[in-house]
């Protein structure tokens, strides 16, 4: 047990028992303010469903670490007074993956015999399993968020429930940019695991020894830094499901160990010797052909069979037909509403450009260029001259005209400004393109890469990374 919040609760059993060892197990979300609303403490569940740690997370104010409406608006903390008893609220929070979580928050005041407030405990319930289903809601169109009303995606509608119906691990393929996340989500959402946490990791976006430590934790001591014991994502996801997103990048040591994992349900943390039981479903999911990587050595070939008992292949949107016209209208309008502005649908002309393109990017390009082209629409009508010159110049990305089973990872286009269009020729790739929207950015921004990356629409680690790689100065 962790050295961080040692207290015992005396008086109820025979002999004290640490009160963390009771609060760890409870799987709704706990955590232990002050009376200036600091986390003093919270608990597994608390750190899977926000996404940090609980030495991350201390002495932070809690509206810092739980990003809800609820905190920052007419906080119901306002109401809680020694003979008004829990505040209940239902709200949503952006977690540190940046997913939007439907939640009921209680807040509970606690108060000394003189009426002084002492601090307070927030349950957080996670509701995303509650909800109904969107099959249910709106069979022709979608599932869990997923959209669509193509054959293809009308048999994944029918095999998801299916898939989430056992609890074997997951194997989700499918070019940059299907789905892949949301399909992960719509099992958990859909499975008996729906009531535990969801868990994500890009295996890709972490070094070796950091990845380690992200995934089965380490002991203090360690390594050089690690200052406290640190709970892995497989122990945060007990009772839940763990998304391993790009698992081919994982190295094949670390390879080795989630095999060993999945064989005996046991994580070993960094520097230990004690295991730890977990009880966790496994996904995985990479955009590249495993087997492939396997014949080459670079990914088990036993890892691969124990990941593949079940298997989701995503289609690319080309292949999808009228599902770029549904996916359209689905952008369009929740844009327009987070803008503030009217615009309606696109014009017969745009409608066909986006039809005729092939989306190397897949509904994650779709998605911003709808975004791209709300942003800079003047009209009720979005017309061609508001979207990407590069779908009229008919010049596909760079990373479209590469095989599809080793697909780079360019990002779709952001939202740099109204005025912004590429060279002359539409740019000679989409790398070019790219490379510009980020100078644009940076200059419009004073170099300030925060702002650029927002700007761009982009997280911040992905403007560092392009930066890197297309070696801005």
């Amino acid at each position: 047990m962790d050295d961080h919040f040692p207290h015992l609760i005396s008086g109820l059993f025979d002999h004290p028992v640490a009160a963390e060892a009771i609060l760890e197990e409870i799987p709704t979300a706990l955590i232990l303010l002050d009376a200036r609303r600091r986390i003093r403490y919270m608990n597994r569940a608390a750190s899977a469903l926000t996404g940090y740690g609980p030495q991350e997370a201390k002495n932070i104010a809690c509206h810092n670490i739980v990003r809800t409406r609820a905190y920052l608006k007419d906080s119901p903390v306002s109401k809680i007074a020694p003979d008004s008893g829990p505040v209940c609220v239902q709200s949503d929070l952006i977690n540190r993956e940046k997913l939007r979580i439907d939640v009921r928050i209680t807040m509970i005041g606690l108060f000394d015999p003189a009426g002084r407030c002492l601090g307070y405990v927030d349950a957080i319930e996670d509701l995303r399993g509650t909800a109904q289903p969107q099959a249910q809601m709106h069979p022709a169109f979608g599932f869990a968020g997923m959209i669509g009303k193509s054959p293809d995606m009308e048999h994944i509608f029918r095999t998801l429930p299916l898939i989430a119906g056992n609890d074997s691990p997951v194997l989700i393929t499918g070019e940059t940019g299907t789905g892949k996340n949301l399909a992960a989500m719509a099992i958990h959402e859909n499975s008996g695991r729906s009531r535990g946490p969801f868990v994500k990791i890009n295996c890709g976006a972490l070094p070796e020894t950091l990845l380690e430590s992200e995934l089965f934790g380490h002991c203090k001591g360690a390594f050089p830094g690690a200052t406290e014991n640190r709970q892995g994502r497989f122990r945060l996801a007990h009772n839940g499901t763990l998304y391993l997103a790009e698992i081919g990048d994982m190295p094949l040591t670390l390879q080795a160990r989630l095999l060993n994992l999945l064989d005996n349900n046991t994580v070993y943390p960094m520097g230990g010797s004690r295991g730890f039981q977990v009880d966790v479903r496994v996904i995985a999911g990479d955009h590249r052909n495993l087997e492939q990587m396997a014949e080459q050595g670079i990914f088990r070939k036993d890892l691969l069979f124990r990941l593949n008992m079940v298997r989701l292949h995503l289609p690319p949107l080309r292949q999808r037909g009228d599902d770029i016209g549904l996916l359209t209208d689905h952008f369009l309008q929740q844009f327009s509403t987070a803008f503030g502005k009217d615009i309606r649908e696109p014009s017969p002309e745009a409608l066909d450009l986006l039809k005729t393109y092939t989306y190397p990017g897949n509904v994650r390009e779709l998605r911003n260029i709808i975004k791209y082209a709300v942003n800079i629409c003047r009209q009720h009508q979005i017309e061609p001259r508001d979207l990407p010159a590069y779908l009229s110049s008919n010049i596909e990305p760079a990373a479209g005209r590469m095989e599809h089973d080793t697909r780079t990872r360019q990002e779709p286009p952001g939202t740099v400004s109204a005025s912004f269009q590429p060279t002359a020729e539409g740019a000679a790739t989409w790398a070019e393109t790219e490379k510009q929207m980020i100078i644009e950015a940076l200059v419009r921004t004073g170099g300030r890469r925060n702002k650029a990356a927002a700007l761009l629409g982009w997280g911040r680690s992905t403007l560092w990374r392009k930066i890197k790689q297309y070696q801005i100065q």
